[in-house]
């Protein structure tokens, strides 16, 4: 088996939230194995296993240790890599499974949000040449200088699938979902959204930042200075997928391909005295309550204080505002809001964000910020009009 070639495969916790649903990811794994392919199965955790174990730990404790909460939280997926072990054995298919340690996933010191330094799997490659399906936990790794076990976040078993796959030089990684591919807005809120088979890295990183669930962006950022072939594809045999491409040709120059949205995004407040002792501050605050860093969408600076405008998952942002009821110096600056984003192919146009700004205006909408960049245009509204701003928008997709 040492020379036939790797595939890795990932699969999201809806694929996998059964037992009848395991086995029919083991049956397609097998046939895959069967036909040739040395296969790297990726799983995230059973359906909603990583939620309930959020409010197991809130239940035990109103402030759960960082350190703690990895450790629980790594046992979603160990559950179902050795489930999936387990079904494809009763195939007659050899496999095995390993956690992110034991498969080599080397990552930095931050609980909860870790980052990948480097990936040695050793025992996966021993195991693909021995003709074995292996099953790795995704969203987990390890700190190699203090062996302390990390995850990497929500999303992170994407992350996981990616690193491996540019790591054992696979033919290409394919991250399964239990949706068509990447579409021009939620289906859930845009039922008529588009499928989009090609997409290139830089235009799907802008739409995972700004909110995409598809995958998360530090994937999409991994897999392009990798340079891992991905695709997406939906599962229950439907053969729908979409190519993530370096270039897309035959786009016009400013289409907009789609509208995404963060539904919630928090706003800090710093007394200090420059934007940097701001950073300076919030910096020592996040250590101090071994918060790691958020995603910073907007900064400023004004009259004696920095404000701040950060996303990241629920769990952690109501970390935050826990620890802020009792800062001196920080604080909330106001209620949540919501992102809106159109990501556009080519660039964005200059007179994008001003019909943005009409569209929203015409159904009673009125953003109070909005951020550029070369690709996407994100406007800040309130949280309650958040769904109706993305049907809105989803307007300039089907014109363009």
């Amino acid at each position: 088996m040492r020379n036939h070639p790797i595939i890795v495969q990932k699969y999201g916790g809806v694929c996998l939230e059964t037992a009848a649903k395991i086995r029919a990811v083991a049956r397609s794994l097998a046939d895959l194995h069967g036909r040739g392919h040395r296969v790297v199965a990726i799983v995230s955790a059973m359906g909603t296993t990583t939620d309930q174990l959020i409010q197991m730990a809130y239940q035990v404790s109103p402030t759960p240790n960082r350190r703690e909460l990895d450790m629980l939280l790594t046992t979603g997926e160990r559950i179902s890599m050795s489930l999936m072990s387990m079904a494809l054995s009763d195939l007659g298919v050899p496999a095995i499974s390993f956690t992110g340690s034991q498969a080599g996933v080397m990552t930095d010191d931050s609980h909860s949000s870790a980052r990948i330094l480097d990936v040695r799997p050793i025992r996966v490659r021993e195991e693909l040449d021995r003709g074995r399906v292996v099953v790795l936990a995704g969203f987990q790794g390890v700190n190699p200088a203090t062996r302390e076990i990390t995850t990497l976040g929500r999303g992170g078993s994407d992350t996981t699938a990616v690193a491996m796959a540019a790591a054992l030089k696979a033919e290409r990684c394919e991250i399964i979902k239990e949706v068509d591919g990447i579409c021009s807005a939620d289906p859930r809120i845009v039922p008529d959204a588009k499928p989009l088979r090609r997409v290139d890295f830089t235009s799907l990183s802008e739409m995972c930042f700004w909110g995409a669930k598809i995958l998360h962006f530090r994937s999409v950022e991994l897999a392009q200075s990798q340079d891992v072939p991905l695709v997406l594809r939906q599962w229950g045999g439907v053969e729908h997928s979409t190519q993530v491409m370096k270039e897309v040709a035959g786009m016009e120059n400013g289409k907009v391909l789609a509208v995404n949205s963060m539904a919630r995004i928090e706003h800090v407040e710093i007394d200090c005295n420059d934007l940097n002792h701001g950073f300076e501050k919030f910096a020592q605050h996040l250590k101090q309550n071994s918060l790691s860093w958020p995603q910073l969408l907007a900064s400023h600076f004004a009259a004696g204080k920095t404000s701040m405008t950060v996303a990241c998952d629920a769990e952690w942002l109501d970390a935050l505002l826990r620890t802020l009821e009792h800062a001196k110096d920080l604080r909330t600056q106001r209620e949540s809001s919501s992102s809106v984003s159109l990501t556009c192919f080519g660039g964005v146009s200059s007179a994008l964000p001003f019909r943005a700004l009409q569209v929203l205006g015409q159904h009673g909408i009125v953003p109070d910020t909005y951020v550029l960049s070369p690709h996407t245009v994100s406007l800040f509204v309130p949280v309650e009009s958040r769904e109706a701003a993305v049907k809105a928008l989803h307007s300039l997709v089907q014109q363009a």
